[in-house]
This record gives structure tokens, C-alpha cells and sequence, in this order.
């Protein structure tokens, strides 16, 4: 399937994944696909979404609004411990990604005759996301495109219906419909929508 992503889109799947490390959650969702596609402001997806009053950081606010960032670290901030600088100190102290969690060397032989074995490695992302991918390939099938742009990425994301990423949408007080039918006519043959 991604051998029919743009340049652009295989890029937003990879900003998602760095969206989720940044706000420190444990998955991929719609929510932060949504954040990658406003990341790129020029794209006439993120355009769409700009143009009708929804940002970057306004969908980040709304994103730990909703979701909390990861690892708790409002709930320390609460009691008063300072995340970024206990990082600093330990990553000062033991050097940079002290913190960060070790990389998987695969397989370790543990005794005489047990291979220790790995966990397969698990996709980050979320089934949410996982859907919106989906979709995002029936949308350009639906729309004859043949290729999956940015704009069918979002409109993948506005399909997930119980998706923060929609929730996200319509709490800035958009209406999904009036997105869907924006992004459409940009990815429309006479649209803008034909950047890689």
C-alpha cells in the first residue's frame, strides 16, 4: 500500500510517529496523523484545515487536552517535578538518550539451551490510525487519484469516527462534512493537490 503514497504522505506518516515520541504516547493515532498533516502548513490539505481556523498548535493543545501527554508527566508537574529538567540533569550527568529506552538487539541466547527469544515487534500504530491508513486508500480509489496524497490522508482521519483526530475537528468547531468537501476539491484534478 505505500508504494502509492506521495512523497508528501509517506512524510506524514513518519511525522506521526514523531508527533506520538513528542508527546510521549505509546502508539500512532488519528490525532497525531492530524498533527502531522498540519505540520506541513503549505500542503493544501493542512491549508484546508489553516484556512478554517484550525493550526498545529491549536490541534496539539487540543490533543493533550484530550489525551494528556504521555508518561504521567502532568501529574508530576502537578506535585512539582520539572520532566525537561530532570532529563537535562541525568542526560548532563550520564549523556544524551541516557533516558531514552534501549534499542533491541534481537534475540539473546540466556543458558545452555534457551534462546531467550524477542517479543515481535509491535507496530506503534493504533488501530485508529491503522484505520484511517485504510481509508485513506479507499478515498483515493473512490476519488481515481492513484496515489494517496495528504488530503486523502485527512480525509482517512475525518472517516474514523470515534478517532480523537475527528474529535479534535469538531471541537475547534468545524464541521467535518464542510472539511471533507474542501479537501475534495483540492484533490480534485483542478485542485491544488498535485504536489509530491
Amino acid at each position: 500500500m505505500f508504494e502509492r503514497f506521495t512523497a508528501a504522505a509517506r512524510q506524514v506518516v513518519v511525522g506521526a510517529q514523531e508527533e506520538a515520541r513528542g508527546l510521549r504516547h505509546g502508539h500512532v493515532g488519528t490525532e497525531h496523523l492530524l498533527l502531522a498533516i498540519l505540520a506541513g502548513p503549505d500542503d493544501p490539505a493542512a491549508e484546508v484545515l489553516i484556512g478554517m481556523g484550525l493550526d498545529h498548535e491549536a490541534a496539539r493543545r487540543a490533543v493533550v487536552r484530550l489525551l494528556g501527554p504521555g508518561d504521567d508527566a502532568e501529574v508530576l508537574a502537578s506535585i512539582g517535578v520539572d520532566l525537561d529538567a530532570v532529563r537535562a540533569a541525568v542526560e548532563s550527568a550520564f549523556g544524551a538518550g541516557a533516558l531514552d529506552p534501549p534499542v533491541d538487539e534481537g534475540p539473546r541466547r540466556r543458558g545452555w539451551f534457551r534462546s531467550g527469544g524477542s517479543k515481535p515487534a509491535r507496530s506503534p500504530f493504533g488501530q485508529g490510525a491503522k484505520k484511517a491508513l485504510e481509508l485513506s486508500l479507499r478515498e483515493s480509489l473512490r476519488l481515481k487519484s492513484g496515489q494517496i496524497a495528504v488530503g486523502h490522508l485527512l480525509l482517512g482521519v475525518l472517516r474514523v469516527e470515534d478517532g480523537p483526530g475527528l474529535r479534535v475537528v469538531t471541537d475547534h468547531g468545524l464541521d467535518p462534512a464542510a472539511v471533507r468537501r474542501a479537501v475534495e476539491a483540492k484533490l480534485s484534478p483542478n485542485g491544488s493537490a498535485r504536489r509530491e
